[in-house]
């Protein structure tokens, strides 16, 4: 873990691996951001991987380790979803910073953050079947969401890794960069989140997550419930009153 101001740096650390995801690995970034989540000096996170890749997916030497075993893969794919889950449904915004590779369970954990960086050349993908493999953290259900239903199925069904400056199109990633700035960029762009911070960011990255899936009268019902808890709970009025009665609030300013 480092530390910039208030972002919060969690690398993924088997380089030797492509930080391929196995049991611990999953433990040490659930452990991680539970103390990020937990530190009041700390307003938004950066999800990076140490050495050549962001992360290259479940590490398929553990998967077989577990057969050996004589066990399913299931229950440590469960902790793969519930991590790309809490990602999405943290109270702190998340910002991935990729490079090198982002691919199968890579990029599941990309899709579950608020915004993507990424390298220039960062291969991008979800390579799933090319290993006899379904997703089992994410890919079916968010990547026709955040990226279309056409290149979903592209990626999904033949299994192809792209370049991140030929996905630029589809606004994901959010940004594409050159190699040696794209920790940099994530972190400045963390710092911009880290200025808002507070119940109202964390409560409509909540509201997202939630909506995201739903039909169109559920999701506006469950932004209408929202709207109201957060204006009980939070005093919301008080910090309308502070806005208006702020020196130098122009009349344009004292509207929604």
């Amino acid at each position: 873990m480092e530390q910039h101001g208030q972002v919060r740096l969690l690398t993924m650390n088997r380089p030797q691996r492509r930080n391929a995801l196995n049991a611990n690995l999953i433990e040490a970034l659930n452990r991680a951001l539970g103390t990020a989540e937990s530190d009041p000096g700390t307003a938004a996170i950066v999800l990076l991987g140490a050495g050549h890749s962001f992360c290259a997916g479940a590490d398929l030497n553990y998967l077989l380790e577990l057969d050996g075993r004589g066990e399913t893969p299931t229950p440590f794919l469960r902790t793969v979803s519930a991590l790309a889950t809490r990602l999405e449904t943290s109270p702190l915004p998340i910002v991935a910073a990729l490079h090198g590779h982002a691919v199968a369970g890579g990029i599941e954990l990309a899709l579950a953050c608020d915004i993507v960086v990424a390298a220039t050349g960062t291969l991008i993908g979800d390579g799933h079947i090319r290993n006899n493999l379904l997703p089992a953290a994410g890919a079916a259900v968010r990547m026709p969401h955040i990226l279309g239903h056409a290149i979903a199925r592209r990626l999904a069904l033949t299994g192809e890794l792209i370049r991140a400056d030929r996905l630029a199109d589809t606004g994901w990633p959010h940004e594409v960069v050159p190699e040696g700035e794209v920790v940099a960029v994530a972190v400045r762009i963390a710092q911009t989140l880290a200025q808002v911070h507070g119940p109202a960011q964390s409560g409509y990255k909540r509201l997202l997550a939630r909506t995201s899936t739903l039909p169109a009268d559920a999701a506006l019902a469950q932004e209408l419930e929202a709207f109201d808890d957060h204006w009980a709970a939070h005093d919301v009025a008080a910090s309308l009153r502070q806005f208006i009665n702020r020196p130098n609030t122009s009349r344009s300013e004292q509207s929604a």
